[in-house]
């Protein structure tokens, strides 16, 4: 479906979105967007290293010092 979108249709929805819009909202429209994204992108990667560090804690706790695995 928007495979078949060309220049003349992007114009269009360009225009309809000024229209919605007006042209001095766009820019905090854009700057809130692009915040949100790169918020959402931290918080994914924290999360994601999070998880490794909390493997490699659970991973030390489960073996003593000489590699024979603790008892719990």
């Amino acid at each position: 479906m928007l495979a078949n979108l060309g220049g003349w249709h992007l114009l269009v929805i360009l225009a309809v979105v000024l229209l919605l819009f007006g042209a001095t909202r766009l820019p905090a429209l854009s700057k809130g967007l692009g915040q949100s994204i790169r918020i959402f992108r931290k918080e994914v990667h924290d999360l994601s290293d999070g998880e490794t560090a909390s493997a490699a804690e659970k991973s030390a706790a489960t073996s003593g010092s000489d590699g024979v695995s603790a008892r719990p």
